[in-house]
């Protein structure tokens, strides 16, 4: 196990792009809670972030929001002089397939345009920082497990597999991982890339599988599922993902790349029954949400299978999962079945849950 430099004596200070989205917002709130950092959080606030998540005042100064795009050279230019981070998080990131299927234009300058502008400045900053503060600093890329393409039964996909993406999302995904591996080989720039299987948890834009259909079971609605519904997933729940990027960050001598899955594989419509068996064992009034499951028009390009070996960083940082599938997506649904005025909301406000990809 590689030892830690996040001793409680030792605050630092994390930049997070993206850090009111789904997996940014359970970041910062992790961050917030377990460590002694203090937090920038850079969002462009899209259709899909929660409005600046956390509340400034409870954490003794340690959180500050910054609204910006990492397209935007100057205004990341500004933040890092303000603040000098030691260590970046780079979520920022367009991340639905259905909605780059429709239009790619926004995934192309986020994705890899922003990914770029963000390395240019955090290896300007590096530059400037002494000895000491430059040999501590991070960069680390969240990239996806999508990257990869489909994965045949029963192979999993390692650091080493080979990348071969199918979607437009996918693509730009790939493109930005191959951007930082740059910086880190030319220039020697401490990137690391981090590829995580399917998160779920609460707050999570329901555009996405699991909200989806809670959504949809909640509101008497058909439950559609492309094709067959046997794609395989792999989930993790988002609190044991960001609790691994955390370990990320803090490992004194981490490896270039890793993967990171809880080894919790799952069919869509394996996924979709125990959201119904969940929802009508809390809520009597929902029984019969299994025969509303519909199959429908499968995705263009729709990846079959999606796997991923975590044994580099169960070994290097002696990480595991605290969540089983079951545990987690019970979380999750009580946290959505509490919640229910957020759902309505965006269903009234920003996506009705109507079909995109098509």
């Amino acid at each position: 196990m590689s030892s830690s430099a996040n001793q409680p004596g030792h605050p630092r200070t994390v930049l997070v792009t993206g850090g009111s989205g789904f997996i940014g917002s359970a970041l910062c709130n992790e961050l917030l809670t377990t460590t002694h950092h203090r937090l920038i959080n850079f969002d462009k606030l899209t259709y899909a972030a929660t409005e600046d998540p956390l509340d400034r005042n409870s954490y003794g100064g340690r959180y500050m929001f910054q609204r910006g795009d990492i397209c935007d050279a100057a205004k990341l230019a500004s933040v890092f002089t303000k603040f000098r981070p030691d260590c970046v998080i780079h979520l920022a990131a367009e991340t639905h397939v259905d909605r780059s299927i429709d239009s790619a234009g926004a995934f192309v300058r986020t994705n890899l345009v922003g990914t770029q502008t963000l390395l240019d400045v955090s290896r300007r900053h590096w530059h400037t920082v002494d000895r000491a503060a430059a040999s501590r600093f991070r960069f680390l890329h969240v990239s996806t497990d999508e990257v990869f393409g489909s994965i045949p039964e029963p192979a999993l996909a390692d650091e080493s597999w080979a990348y071969a993406p199918r979607s437009p999302y996918a693509a730009t995904k790939a493109g930005a991982d191959q951007l930082v591996t740059a910086a880190r080989v030319t220039f020697d720039f401490p990137a690391i890339i981090a590829h995580g299987a399917n998160n779920y948890g609460p707050r999570q834009f329901p555009e996405k599988l699991i909200p989806l259909m809670i959504s949809k079971a909640l509101h008497g609605e058909e439950l559609p599922l492309y094709g067959d519904g046997g794609q395989i997933r792999d989930w993790i729940y988002v609190r044991d993902f960001v609790r691994a990027l955390i370990a990320l960050l803090d490992c004194e001598t981490p490896q270039s790349r890793y993967v990171i899955s809880a080894r919790s594989l799952q069919s869509n419509l394996e996924v979709v029954r125990a959201i119904c068996t969940a929802l009508e064992s809390q809520r009597p009034n929902l029984a019969g949400c299994q025969d509303r499951i519909r199959f429908v028009a499968d995705r263009p390009g729709h990846d079959r299978r999606y796997g991923l070996d975590p044994a580099r960083i169960e070994t290097d940082l002696d990480w595991v999962p605290h969540y089983r599938f079951e545990e987690g997506l019970k979380e999750t649904i009580d946290w959505y079945l509490h919640h229910r005025s957020w759902l309505s909301h965006i269903r009234d406000h920003r996506y009705k849950g109507g079909r995109l990809g098509l």
